[in-house]
């Protein structure tokens, strides 16, 4: 049955056109040529420069038959070329695919392999880690592989020699790449805002990573929501501390350009770092998870800038912030805003709206509320707690534990290649978060638990399984699982509670746990290697399951990791 209207007027080139981030970024070169877009160390670029070096990469990437279906990866920190990457590879009608700089080489093979990233584009930082993972790609092809064209960003702040190795490889260097395009090219918009702009990969909570499939039309509206929900005006200057690899830097690459703002980018994030920004640039606003929080609390005096010449907006995601961060915040004359979020929701897609009628409350309180995940952003049409079981609303009672769900037009597209992960994700018309949480009586919801035991660290998820998987490979272990255990430095760290083999020598159980520690370093990323190495037999059901919830009071009692001193 068709739907009746008013009128029978039909779309037209005049009122109709594809939604698409882009062209915020014409729009800022049109209206501010020359205020600074992007600052980085000694190099400022306006905006107006910034849109034709976009134009330059996309033509560049064109003229080698870079364009609709194709992926380009981008491997690198917050820089220029990041930035660039975000606007010039979807100009072509190629996607983006920003890969996490912080994975091991056989991870970002599959991510390459995957999304058959027929581009890469590495900072020299990270060259040999592109190779070692093109390698691994080449060997298991049995003689198919056909390489990538690899592009190399120079970068004034690293070693010299990386760069020329890189070259003698047969990478194309960056500013050579973008002196191969056309600095007015035509670019196009999408025909249809339901064409993907974005690739990323979760941080493989299950056997591998999965691809999450992002659209122009859900950047678009992320990227004028965030700044709508945050308060941020027009000329913002806005901090990389987030690294943009995260769900596009929760789209606020797309967002400084709808605001004409300017990108100050952080190559390293440090608290020294982020208080200098402050002072020599006049940053705003800056987002980060709680552990980069943790850092700015706890800096050593002679790192701050105190106080702070003016309020500066910082907002939070990628785990619970503990209240006591945001209180030693706002006492630093921070603003913190709590956001929640997932990369299959273009990063935070509720927050916890401040209320008028706080302020008045005690500031130990205040920091209690500001803690909840909150309400759906402006763009997330619905956002509940639903009973696992019946699939129902939990009741709004602080209590009633269920699962967050979402739905509406700041949702992925889906999983690439990966229909039975869509089937179950998209159950019942709802995108299931997998985290558990419940509603409270003001409709703010608070997340209590995290499903399949996922350990955040630094603001990224660490598969407790797969960490799992590893340690059963040591030769000494009989049985492992693996907790979260609290972190100073990183929030949360893995802590591994491990039954040794009847034939081991136990006698020197400090040496074990290094060697265990030390082989996990071999098998996975730097941050997924427990911190910590408990012996002892391991609490299960009559059934033989391991009691997690045991081992978490375990780790709880053992305190947190604390931060070295070396």
């Amino acid at each position: 049955m068709s739907i009746r209207d008013i009128d029978d007027l039909p779309k037209n080139a005049a009122n109709y056109t594809a939604l698409t981030p882009l062209w915020f970024l014409e729009r800022a070169a049109t209206v501010h040529p020359s205020r600074k877009a992007v600052v980085h160390g000694s190099r400022t670029y306006t905006w107006l420069q910034t849109y034709q070096r976009c134009r330059r990469l996309a033509s560049a990437l064109a003229k080698r038959s870079v364009g609709a279906g194709s992926t380009v990866a981008v491997i690198a920190p917050n820089i220029p070329a990041t930035y660039e990457a975000h606007f010039g590879i979807p100009m072509c009608g190629a996607v983006i695919n920003p890969v996490n700089i912080r994975l091991n080489a056989s991870t970002i093979a599959f991510l390459l392999g995957h999304s058959q990233s027929a581009t890469v584009i590495v900072d020299q930082e990270f060259f040999t880690l592109a190779e070692d993972s093109l390698k691994i790609m080449k060997e298991k092809s049995q003689g198919h592989f056909n390489p990538p064209l690899l592009v190399v960003v120079a970068d004034e702040a690293c070693d010299p020699e990386a760069l020329r190795y890189a070259l003698g490889q047969g990478a194309i260097e960056y500013e050579k790449f973008l002196e191969s395009g056309d600095p007015d090219f035509a670019w196009k918009p999408p025909q249809d805002e339901w064409q993907s702009i974005a690739l990323g990969y979760t941080s493989g909570t299950t056997a591998s990573p999965k691809g999450v499939v992002l659209h122009h039309r859900g950047a678009y509206l992320m990227s004028l929501c965030n700044p709508l929900v945050w308060g941020m005006n027009e000329g913002a200057i806005y901090l990389w501390t987030l690294p943009m690899f995260h769900c596009n830097g929760w789209c606020f690459t797309w967002a400084l350009a709808a605001l004409c703002g300017t990108n100050i980018c952080l190559r390293q994030v440090t608290a020294k770092g982020v208080y200098s920004a402050i002072e020599k640039h006049g940053v705003t606003h800056f987002c980060a998870a709680p552990v980069v929080l943790n850092t700015i609390v706890n800096a050593a005096p002679e790192d701050t800038i105190l106080a702070l010449p003016h309020v500066v907006h910082v907002m939070t995601a990628g785990a619970a912030p503990p209240p006591a961060v945001l209180f030693a915040m706002s006492r630093k004359g921070f603003r913190v805003t709590h956001t929640y979020g997932l990369s299959e929701t273009y990063g935070p897609s509720t927050i916890c709206a401040w209320k008028p009628e706080w302020d008045s409350l005690p500031p130990d309180t205040q920091a209690r509320l500001n803690a909840r995940q909150g309400v759906r952003y402006t763009t997330l049409e619905c956002l509940d707690v639903i009973s696992t079981k019946t699939g129902e609303p939990v009741p709004a009672d602080g209590k009633s534990m269920g699962e967050i769900v979402m739905r509406g037009n700041v949702v992925m597209k889906g999983y690439l290649k990966n229909p039975k992960a869509n089937e179950e994700t998209f159950a019942n018309g709802w995108f299931h978060s997998g985290d558990l949480g419940v509603k409270h009586q003001d409709g703010y919801i608070e997340i209590k638990d995290r499903s399949k035991d996922i350990i955040i660290s630094g603001g990224e998820n660490i598969s407790s399984v797969e960490v799992e998987n590893s340690l059963y490979l040591h030769p000494a272990v009989l049985e492992a699982s693996v907790v979260a255990r609290a972190d100073e430095q990183w929030g949360e760290s893995p802590c591994a509670f491990v039954t040794l083999k009847p034939e081991v020598n136990k006698s020197d159980e400090q040496w074990l746990a290094e060697d265990i520690m030390k082989f996990c370093k071999s098998k996975m990323p730097a941050y997924w290697v427990p911190k910590s190495v408990v012996f002892g037999p391991l609490p299960k059901t009559a059934t033989g399951k391991i009691q997690k919830h045991v081992l978490r009071g375990k780790a709880q009692q053992l305190g947190p990791v604390k931060v070295s001193k070396l």
